[in-house]
């Protein structure tokens, strides 16, 4: 597991593990990164189903509660395709405007 903090924000790279591990990786790494926005970066994975997507429900609800935004980044799923407790981008750049959009809505209440 690569981390490349940026700011306030950590993206996170996963390296050649299965899916499952990798999440696990990432709840045994969340304490690091908790007081982050965390961009968890999919696109090494080849290929992705709504129900791989659902493993990361738990851990994005808890850092959404928080008070900070959980991004996943991938262009192997359709929106359509998640629950809307799950943010999704195509792209990194993506994914930062939809960081950038939840904190102005965290500071004006909405």
């Amino acid at each position: 597991m690569i981390f490349d903090k940026d700011g306030n924000t950590t993206i996170v790279y996963q390296e050649n593990i299965s899916l499952l591990t990798f999440i696990k990786n990432l709840e045994e790494a969340y304490g690091k990164i908790k007081n982050d926005h965390i961009v968890v970066n999919l696109f090494s994975f080849k290929r992705l189903s709504s129900g791989d997507v659902l493993e990361f429900l738990e851990i994005s609800r808890r850092h959404k509660k928080a008070k900070k935004s959980f991004v996943l980044v991938t262009d192997k799923l359709d929106y359509e395709d998640v629950p809307e407790e799950i943010s999704l981008a195509p792209t990194l750049q993506e994914a930062m405007d939809i960081i950038e959009m939840e904190d102005i809505e965290r500071d004006l209440e909405l």
